[in-house]
């Protein structure tokens, strides 16, 4: 009919709806939108860039592509921002070399010298905690074979049994100069097992050095030795001839010596326990016995004495001979003097005890016991035998030509004495040896 409005159908009205709800949802995200852009223009978000970790700084001694370099060389490097991880040494084959870092991580040694004229190539890595991580390369050559050598000597043998006064000696020839000593006194490695720090010590004149802790060695230690001499400079053209190792162990018994011109007796002390006199003559006035702290240094079941050439030539064959001195200061078994033993000197420097007080001590003793002589004419000489405990350890330490560990230079001035503290007088359980009415004479 012309003027009458139709009802909307089901499909008209359903669309109607949708449009509203269409439109109505767009302005809420227009609105939205426009409320997040407001807040992002007032709260802008910020990316804060983090920082990558710092990478170690190796700084190497040793000049890449270096030419003529002691068999003795060490890979020594300096990190910043981290620390060494590894070292790896190859020969130019391929092949690995061992070796370990230093105790204060300053260097890493290779576990035998190097061989002459040879290339090799060091591998470092360095890493940090904040993972940071670098690594150097060098290649080097090594030096000729010298033509001129120091002979050097270990005086401790691997597998031996020592007494409580044992200095690790190392000995040199010709004598080494003293702006060389630091660099053979760094190549100069001691163990101890239990722990008993130590320092090395020079005789003036560059003959000898020695190691050893302020007081004795705990009986039984194990002592381990490197003397990593080949190839290091020893000043005025000379290198070091060869390395020394050796592990050896102090005994279980502290066996000393005590030995008294005055009295004319030895006072033999095993665990600081006074357990026998012996009666002695000792040098004469003309030829006496040092005064001062020795160290057996050899044993002889038989020896001969040949001193032909000197002012007082003789050759004689002696028994259960015990070296104390370089000179020729011995204790040893002397029939010819029994009578005057306990009375009277008349040695031409050495110990004179009877066959049966030889024979005794022989079994008694070891290499590395402590002889102490008072009393006498003279006194003994640095370097004339094992001397390093005829010292205080102020003085002892005074010889070193590397810096102390404070730990060691402030500890207290010691001199220890083959006779302990706690030995006065003489103990029921010691026996006093007496001296045969037989006199000999020669």
């Amino acid at each position: 009919m012309q003027g009458q409005k139709s009802m909307p159908t089901s499909q008209q009205t359903g669309d109607f709806v949708k449009l509203k709800r269409d439109a109505a949802l767009a302005a809420a995200v227009v609105a939205f939108g426009g409320l997040f852009a407001a807040g992002a223009t007032n709260n802008p978000i910020k990316h804060v860039a983090v920082a990558p970790p710092p990478t170690p700084q190796i700084d190497l001694k040793l000049a890449d592509n270096a030419k003529e370099v002691p068999t003795s060389t060490e890979i020594a490097a300096r990190v910043t921002d981290g620390e060494i991880e590894t070292v790896t040494l190859t020969d130019a084959k391929g092949a690995k070399v061992d070796g370990a870092m230093r105790s204060d991580g300053s260097a890493w040694v290779p576990g035998k010298p190097l061989k002459n004229n040879q290339t090799y190539t060091a591998h470092i890595t360095a890493r940090n905690d904040e993972g940071g991580k670098a690594t150097a390369t060098r290649t080097f050559t090594t030096m000729a074979k010298p033509s001129q050598r120091t002979e050097t000597t270990l005086y401790l043998h691997n597998g031996a049994t020592y007494g409580v006064a044992m200095p690790v000696t190392v000995a040199f020839d010709p004598l080494v100069p003293k702006e060389a000593r630091a660099a053979v006194q760094h190549r100069l490695f001691v163990t101890t097992d239990p722990p008993q720090p130590g320092v090395w010590s020079w005789i003036d004149d560059g003959s000898q050095v020695y190691y050893r802790a302020p007081d004795f060695w705990k009986p039984g230690t194990k002592i381990s030795v490197r003397s990593a001499l080949q190839g290091v400079p020893m000043g005025k053209g000379r290198y070091g001839d060869a390395d020394h190792v050796a592990a050896a162990t102090v005994a279980k018994d502290k066996v000393t010596m005590a030995v008294d011109n005055k009295t004319k007796r030895m006072s033999v002390f095993k665990n600081d326990t006074l357990i026998r006199k012996l009666p002695v003559s000792l040098g004469k006035p003309s030829t006496p016995t040092s005064s001062g702290k020795m160290v057996i240094m050899e044993k002889f079941d038989q020896t001969v004495f040949d001193t032909t050439g000197s002012a007082d030539p003789y050759v004689v064959t002696v028994q259960d001979a015990q070296r104390l001195t370089w000179g020729g200061e011995f204790i040893h078994s002397a029939p010819w003097s029994v009578g005057e033993q306990g009375s009277m000197n008349v040695s031409h420097g050495c110990t004179n005890v009877s066959p049966e007080d030889a024979d005794w001590l022989m079994k008694i003793s070891h290499i590395g016991d402590l002889v102490e002589f008072t009393g006498t004419e003279a006194k003994l000489a640095p370097g004339n035998g094992w001397t390093a405990w005829n010292q205080s350890w102020h003085q002892y330490i005074k010889g070193s030509a590397l810096p102390v560990p404070e730990a060691l230079k402030s500890l207290p001035d010691q001199a220890p004495s083959a006779t302990p503290p706690a030995a006065t007088g003489h103990p029921p359980q010691a026996i006093e040896a007496k001296p045969s009415p037989t006199k000999g004479g020669r």
